[in-house]
């Protein structure tokens, strides 16, 4: 990749690195914290699980004008030190025997806050720093970058929970997370001066909206994204419920079995760029949605036997699919935004695909204890099967360029 010649963007992809390194070990850590060390029920594991994503419902519209308004680089420094911070209250707390569920609660919203702000600036800031004919290329190295830290993070981050107890993993992703913003304060392209001339914060949120919804293909994306993670908010709690508690397996062991979908990831960043000159955009980002949901019908049957075999399928072909789909829609997102809505444009769509995340942790952990494990699991597979018919029935079945015609915006 090319563009791993350029300084400021390596920076960033290190950066990126370290962030995703630590935000994928926390993908166990945190809840493993609340299994492990103060045995929460499955109505406490969907509460913080909703906790972790709130944000996104709560703040998600204006942090986008907000960071529209700002230095994109500097947001995302200062959310990487409140994110570290955060994390690092937890095994202060363990250690002085003061932990509670409730502490765990308060990280997660302060982590799902700091979470939406550097998300937003992240993807907005990408196009400021390369040009957007290599957008593309520039999506691609950073997605590899998640799917390497999908492969590594959580592995790493079992053993790190076996070998120091989950709440002391934490400092590990605690120090990700400040490694990022180091290598974020070394880019030395500078931003360029934003347009200091503001209307209200509400009229500056409804262009962003405006704009989102009045595409049609940028709604059908939405839609699809939106369904896919309620579904997926509603399993992921319960799938290691059962993995640590029904199954009886060790943080190692899950980390090991979850790292699989990196390894997919890694394999669908490398046949990214080949399947769509085959198939074309519309119908590979549908492909990447609608080929691995069958495979979600392994997770209700699952035992501590063969079937974990299966298990590892369906996270190798869910990471590769996610990849192939993020990068074709991200990367049309961006071309496709004016430079001034970008911020508005990320928040937006964050607001209506991350703002079921909340509502499907709280629906999984409640269906959890009326059904059981294994039925709400059961729901969520036959839901995700549905999420790819948003673009299946729209042009995007067919289309295999993907129009990048941005309108002339002149502001409010």
């Amino acid at each position: 990749m090319t563009l791993l010649r350029d300084r400021d963007f390596r920076r960033l992809f290190l950066a990126d690195a370290a962030s995703q390194a630590g935000a994928q070990a926390l993908v166990l850590a945190l809840p493993l914290v609340a299994v492990s060390a103060l045995r929460a029920s499955p109505a406490e594991l969907g509460v913080l699980a909703a906790c972790q994503t709130l944000a996104f419902a709560m703040i998600g519209l204006p942090a986008g004008a907000i960071v529209d308004r700002l230095r994109k680089r500097v947001v995302m420094i200062v959310s990487d030190w409140g994110r570290a911070l955060a994390l690092a209250s937890v095994p202060i707390a363990w250690w002085l025997d003061a932990l509670s569920i409730h502490q765990l609660y308060a990280v997660a919203l302060v982590l799902g806050v700091f979470t939406v702000f550097f998300d937003v600036a992240y993807q907005s800031y990408l196009p400021h720093l390369v040009e957007r004919e290599r957008l593309v290329e520039g999506n691609s190295a950073l997605e590899v970058v998640r799917t390497m830290a999908q492969v590594g993070g959580p592995s790493a981050g079992g053993y790190l929970i076996q070998l120091f107890t989950a709440p002391f993993a934490l400092v590990a992703t605690a120090a990700g997370f400040a490694w990022s913003a180091l290598c974020l304060a070394m880019i030395g392209k500078p931003e360029p001066r934003q347009d200091t001339r503001r209307t209200r914060l509400g009229k500056e949120i409804a262009e962003g909206v405006r704009f989102v919804l009045g595409q049609p293909l940028l709604r059908r994306i939405a839609g699809c994204t939106a369904t896919a993670n309620l579904f997926v908010a509603m399993s992921q709690p319960l799938i290691l419920l059962l993995l640590a508690r029904e199954l009886g397996l060790g943080a190692g062991a899950i980390g090991l079995l979850t790292a699989v979908g990196g390894l997919g990831g890694i394999t669908g960043a490398m046949v990214n760029a080949r399947l769509v000159r085959r198939l074309g955009q519309g119908p590979a980002m549908w492909l990447g949605i609608a080929v691995p949901a069958p495979l979600t019908f392994v997770l209700p049957w699952m035992e501590a036997d063969w079937r974990l075999g299966l298990f590892v399928l369906f996270e190798f072909f869910v990471g590769a699919g996610v990849v192939v789909y993020n990068v074709t829609q991200l990367s049309f997102r961006q071309s496709i935004t004016p430079e001034p809505l970008l911020g508005r444009m990320n928040a937006t769509i964050r607001f209506l695909v991350w703002g079921t995340l909340p509502l499907g942790g709280l629906l999984g952990g409640a269906l959890g204890e009326v059904m059981g494990v294994r039925n709400t699991l059961l729901i969520a597979a036959i839901g995700s099967c549905l999420a790819f018919l948003w673009l299946f029935t729209s042009p995007l079945r067919t289309m295999r360029v993907l129009p990048a015609d941005r309108s002339s915006y002149t502001g409010s």
